[in-house]
């Protein structure tokens, strides 16, 4: 796959495909989809049509409006607008920026959100059983994984004390609180850096270096996701090993991911969609979190560190990128 790959994840429920007779003769369904990604490597287009045909939808049945900011969060407000003028029948929004760019269209239009964050305590929504209004979808990367994370490092460098934190702020404090939490139950010591733009990343790596950190812990939100590539060059270029949330990141070059598995994610929008456009009443769709993650290696990367991975921890992988 492109190293390049970009993706962020979805969920809904699971049901029985649908008919292609059930949809309207001659009906052609547009899904919007909004992303702060890279249009280049990303895999949304083909496992979103994947997922829709595996459902019963035929080529031509459905078109696909995927717009990407291509890691600008303030061209989103934009592409939101271009979205609404053509008309879609559902927007499918991947993170918290995106929803908020779209988050006020017309009531009329079914929003199906992929996001970190709790929506109720931000009241997005009334509750996660019943979400009311025209926003559903799942909430992604719970704070709990970042110490699964921290504790899947320790695994694989044994001798870790001193981990580098890239902090986003505009993430959920929860998400922080994990992190150090677990860091002292491991007994590491967190280095904890802030990234408001991707212009930091130079100066926080060197910072890094400085103060001796022996690994680096990336909690991507939409902005470090959408600059895996260049992040993972960083790592790189200062020996420091990765780790991060999607298995993309570890196709860049991370030493490791883990967290939900994207390509069910993304399949699993599509039950979403396919609901929507089905005339399901979008409140009654409940808000779910993912089911299955999984935990991808690359020993190019550790070869490239002079890392040995231990065979407990290959064992554990999904995906062991050689």
């Amino acid at each position: 796959m492109d190293r390049r790959a970009f993706l962020a994840g979805a969920a809904a429920l699971l049901t029985a495909p649908l008919a292609v007779g059930a949809q309207p003769a001659g009906k052609v369904w547009r899904v919007g989809s909004l992303s702060t990604g890279v249009s280049t490597g990303s895999s949304i287009r083909r496992l979103l049509s994947e997922g829709l045909q595996a459902l019963g939808y035929v080529e031509g049945s459905f078109i696909l409006e995927l717009r990407y900011a291509e890691g600008r969060v303030d061209r989103l407000p934009a592409l939101a607008a271009e979205l609404l003028q053509l008309t879609v029948d559902v927007i499918v929004a991947w993170g918290p920026e995106p929803l908020a760019a779209v988050r006020n269209a017309p009531r009329r239009i079914p929003i199906v959100m992929v996001a970190r964050g709790d929506p109720v305590a931000i009241g997005l929504v009334a509750s996660l059983a019943k979400p009311g209004g025209n926003i559903t979808g799942m909430t992604i990367g719970g704070p709990e994984l970042a110490g699964k994370r921290l504790e899947l490092l320790r695994e694989a460098l044994p001798r870790l004390s001193r981990v580098a934190v890239l902090r986003d702020p505009t993430s959920e404090p929860a998400l922080m609180q994990e992190t150090e939490s677990a860091a002292r139950a491991l007994s590491l010591r967190t280095l904890v850096f802030t990234v408001r733009a991707p212009t930091d990343f130079d100066g926080v790596f060197q910072a890094a270096v400085r103060q001796r950190a022996e690994a680096v812990l990336i909690n991507e939100t939409s902005m470090l996701t959408a600059n895996q590539v260049k992040l993972a060059e960083l790592a790189a270029r200062s020996r420091l090993p990765a780790v991060g949330v999607f298995r993309s990141s570890a196709q860049t070059g991370f030493l490791m991911s883990y967290g939900p598995d994207v390509s069910d994610l993304v399949r699993r929008v599509a039950t979403y969609v396919d609901k929507i456009l089905n005339g399901a009443k979008l409140g009654d769709l409940p808000i779910e979190q993912p089911t299955k993650f999984e935990l991808v290696i690359n020993l190019k990367t550790a070869k490239a560190l002079g890392l040995t991975i231990p065979r407990s921890l290959l064992l554990q992988a999904d995906q062991v990128i050689e």
